[in-house]
């Protein structure tokens, strides 16, 4: 085992793998083609004398090595980082926050937290950067996060399996809402019953095969037409304030619901639950910084309240 040679590109190329969960994913984000990707993988392998990475159908996973070459990766790779960041006057590495966090939470969550901390706590600067559950929780093992907010909806179950498990705190449990055009019939009342939902049209989030993003109504007993398909947030409740459908979102997302749409509970059938989860690695533990925008993250979740 000989690490003498692995250069900085390989590491990072390794923790993009890592945190992408596929090759072809790592270099579209790296801007590497997919057969440099493949080598860098190689060369670090190699030197390692093991197999870091476990090929799966679904993309990769790291061993029990690869693992324990990460945390090293990690650790190299942020003193590097500190080291240019010292060096172009920006703030302390202990007063940095890496946050990942989802396109729902960005609408109101993340950036009321960010506020409140730069008035409570200016030294805490925040780097983040939106992402999937999977893709987050991903990014925090790989080590290029330090906390993320992930989704999670019934069946509860944790954001991965990979071991050790993440720490994860529940920081909201709502329902799922609906937003419906305000000229539409259903927007007359104060709720939607379930049995109105037949035969309507739907704007939905596309499948990404890993994450199924929200759109149409859970458990619908038809086949819902799916008259757009867009994964911006705001570009789908645009969608609705035109009239162009129906489409379901966060309870966190009503602040941010332009003029024309309404944002309604759904009664009838089971309440389809949403959870908000801050997520962090159980080691190292979190730093001061980290645990001041937790704490902000905790308030402006909790201050986001149901329509």
């Amino acid at each position: 085992m000989d690490f003498t040679d692995v250069s900085l590109t390989a590491l990072r190329v390794f923790r993009a793998v890592a945190e992408q969960g596929t090759f072809t994913a790592a270099a579209a984000s790296l801007g590497y083609t997919q057969s440099a990707v493949s080598r860098q993988i190689s060369s670090i392998e190699r030197a390692a004398g093991a197999e870091l990475l476990e090929r799966r159908r679904d993309g990769v996973r790291l061993t029990v090595a690869g693992r324990l070459v990460m945390r090293r990766a990690t650790s190299v790779l942020d003193e590097i980082d500190a080291a240019a960041r010292e060096l172009s006057g920006l703030p302390s590495p202990g007063g940095v926050v890496r946050l990942g966090w989802l396109p729902s939470s960005g609408t109101t969550v993340v950036p009321r937290a960010l506020a409140t901390l730069r008035r409570s706590d200016p030294g805490v600067h925040v780097v983040s950067r939106e992402g999937t559950t999977p893709v987050l929780a991903r990014a925090l093992r790989a080590g290029s996060l330090d906390l993320a907010l992930l989704a999670s909806a019934p069946p509860f179950r944790a954001p991965d399996d990979e071991s050790p498990p993440l720490v994860l705190q529940t920081l909201t449990e709502r329902a799922l809402r609906l937003a419906v055009p305000a000229t539409h019939p259903l927007a007359r009342g104060d709720f939607v019953d379930v049995a109105d939902l037949r035969g309507q049209r739907w704007i939905a989030g596309p499948s990404s095969g890993e994450d199924r993003l929200m759109g149409v109504w859970p458990g619908l007993d038809e086949r819902p037409e799916i008259a757009h398909t867009a994964r911006d947030w705001l570009a789908k409740l645009h969608l609705v304030a035109a009239g162009c459908g129906l489409t379901t979102v966060s309870p966190a997302m009503a602040a941010a619901a332009p003029p024309g749409v309404r944002v309604m509970p759904v009664r009838g059938g089971p309440q389809e639950l949403r959870r908000l989860l801050l997520a962090r690695l159980p080691e190292p533990p979190p730093s001061a910084a980290a645990l001041r925008l937790a704490a902000a993250l905790r308030a402006a979740a909790l201050a986001t309240v149901d329509p």
